[in-house]
């Protein structure tokens, strides 16, 4: 049983992040989920400020079938096809946790409370069906608080810009690559300048960089141990927080300087680093590692619910873990370099990966889907 004060404790732990400046986002969603009251009961008593999903968090819920059955059966008598089935269940999900985040977004001014939708990953490369399926995603959840996930790959690039300027708000994710996270950010601040060009408000606009770490070190860790040289051993569980921190230095870098000043006397917002995929792969890391290593104000840290607990349990928050850093950054990914790891061809790789990951997890999902809708009498197409 869980003392007085030990619950006081935990509850320490999640309050100097968010004291520390990050804000935390909930790397979950279900309908079960939000019809229970848990998402309810994490915003009132774990400090959680924002919700993300993505293809797989979606793939794991509406596959299980749970909370799910009356709306599929009536989506069956429509007739309707297994995309717009899914787009109906996963829309609907993210209006609901809207509306439970929607007090958060309110008190604080829009910058939380906010819940992300992904575009179709099937879209990854096709920037005109991004921006279209962003504008559509925006109209069907009806909420100020959403926010458009867009993948930044090369054709995503530009439908941020686009998405942008149209004043949606949007999540930019499966980023990995220091050159690309800088890419990120100019499209960004160019769909602030279309937006402002129109005539659009910018203070309403809001937006995050989802920056990928497990995953980094999952891939890097895995050459390293090929080597197996003590050099290499030594250099494990590094390369994603280096990563990571030198992605914090360069959002230093770009929200300064005459550009961003004009749009940010113009009322823009700073578009966030978001630390995301930062549950452990590694059993032999502390589980709280990439949360307690990358603590810095003004970031974002979405966390699936394990990870959430433990922090809450056993994290240790001790104040700005990143800042300090950049060099020892510099330094590490270097010496991962000079062993033969070619930095460039692994965030190539991992972006690849990422993007093909979710468009099978959404083939799954459209699969149990289909498998529903038939199994009432329906021919999904």
């Amino acid at each position: 049983m869980i003392t007085v004060t030990e619950a006081t404790a935990n509850a320490g732990a999640l309050k100097r992040l968010s004291d520390e400046g990050v804000s935390i986002w909930l790397d979950d969603l279900s309908r079960r989920r939000i019809e229970s009251g848990s998402l309810a009961g994490l915003v009132a008593t774990r400090n959680v400020v924002g919700v993300t999903t993505n293809p797989s968090i979606f793939q794991a819920a509406i596959g299980s079938g749970v909370g799910y059955e009356e709306q599929l059966a009536d989506l069956a008598v429509r007739g309707v096809t297994v995309d717009e089935a899914v787009r109906m269940m996963t829309t609907a999900d993210v209006r609901s946790a809207a509306d439970v985040l929607r007090p958060v977004y309110e008190a604080s001014g829009g910058r939380d409370g906010r819940v992300s939708i992904e575009v179709d990953p099937r879209l990854a490369h096709d920037t005109a069906a991004t921006v279209a399926e962003a504008r559509q995603l925006a109209w069907l959840v009806d909420r100020p608080n959403v926010m458009i996930k867009i993948p930044a790959t090369k054709a995503g690039l530009p439908a941020i810009t686009e998405v942008t300027g149209a004043g949606i708000s949007v999540n930019v994710t499966l980023i990995f690559s220091l050159e690309r996270y800088r890419e990120v950010t100019d499209a960004y601040l160019a769909g602030l300048e279309k937006a402002r060009a129109a005539g659009l408000g910018l203070s309403a606009i809001h937006s995050v960089a989802s920056f990928f770490v497990s995953r980094v070190d999952s891939e890097i860790d895995k050459r390293l141990t090929l080597l197996g040289s003590d050099e290499a051993l030594a250099l494990k569980g590094r390369a994603a927080l280096a990563n990571a921190r030198l992605a914090y230095e360069a959002y230093e870098q770009a929200f300064e300087g005459e550009r961003w000043q004009t749009l940010e006397g113009a009322g823009a917002n700073r578009q966030r680093p978001l630390w995301a995929s930062t549950g452990v792969k590694d059993p032999a890391y502390k589980d709280t590692l990439y949360v307690d290593e990358l603590v810095a104000p003004g970031t974002v840290n979405t966390m699936p619910e394990a990870t959430l607990n433990a922090v809450a349990d056993h994290g240790d928050v001790r104040g700005d873990t990143v800042t300090g850093g950049y060099d020892r950054a510099r330094a590490d990914l270097a010496a991962v370099e000079r062993l033969g790891i070619a930095y460039d061809e692994v965030v190539r790789q991992l972006e690849d990966e990422g993007v093909a990951k979710f468009e099978a997890a959404w083939q799954d999902l459209l699969d149990a889907v289909t498998k529903s809708l038939n199994s009432k009498g329906v021919d999904a197409e």
